[in-house]
């Protein structure tokens, strides 16, 4: 028989007491890690500016969005529950559709670099059903930081931003639902597809 020694056994319940939950340890170092991955590129697609053009950042930015968003969740969730009711096609198309005018969006709108920086907490703070939420600011050389916030959901082996919330409550997907939805019934999965496309080229313009 092994003998262990009281003294062993008190060390490993010190241990035991200051030791994180795995589940907990991965979320902080996933999570944020998927966040600051983003924000690296993104910044580099601010300080490429005119001179990437709206053509080079969209490009440099489509695989960081791809590799940082849960595309195809954000738009079944943007959707809702008329979801149910398209085809695998549509399905397919919308997402392809959703994912070009996001990259889109971010390529349109940090075009340009004056100092600005993005801060992210090092800790994320548990949601409902296994999620987390990442806080970052967007901090400005001038006016106030903007807060930016995410809510991560594991992928598999990574983490994956599923919803953005402006100021800490705005949340992109339920202001977006209500057109999504719109659309929708009065067109079908053909005129939410063709609007999404029209919105992205409007934004390359």
């Amino acid at each position: 028989m092994i003998s262990i020694s009281r003294r062993f056994l008190l060390i490993a319940a010190a241990a035991v007491g200051i030791t994180p939950p795995l589940a907990a340890y991965a979320a902080d170092n996933g999570a944020v890690a998927t966040v600051n991955a983003f924000y690296d590129t993104l910044l580099q697609a601010m300080k490429g500016g005119s001179r990437l053009g709206f053509a080079g950042r969209r490009d440099l930015l489509a695989p960081a969005v791809m590799r940082a968003f849960d595309l195809p969740t954000m738009t079944r969730i943007t959707v809702g529950p008329e979801w149910a009711s398209l085809s695998a096609e549509e399905r397919q198309k919308l997402v392809r559709a959703f994912s070009d005018y996001s990259i889109a969006t971010y390529a349109n709108r940090f075009d340009s670099f004056s100092g600005e920086k993005f801060a992210v907490e090092p800790k994320p703070t548990p949601s409902t059903g296994g999620d987390v939420i990442v806080r970052s600011k967007l901090v400005q050389p001038k006016g106030e930081p903007v807060e930016l916030d995410y809510l991560m959901r594991r992928a598999g082996d990574a983490w994956k931003i599923v919803d953005v919330y402006l100021s800490g409550t705005i949340s992109q997907l339920a202001a977006q639902r209500s057109e999504f939805t719109s659309v929708l019934r009065q067109g079908g999965a053909a005129a939410l597809i063709q609007s999404l496309r029209e919105k992205a080229a409007q934004l390359a313009s």
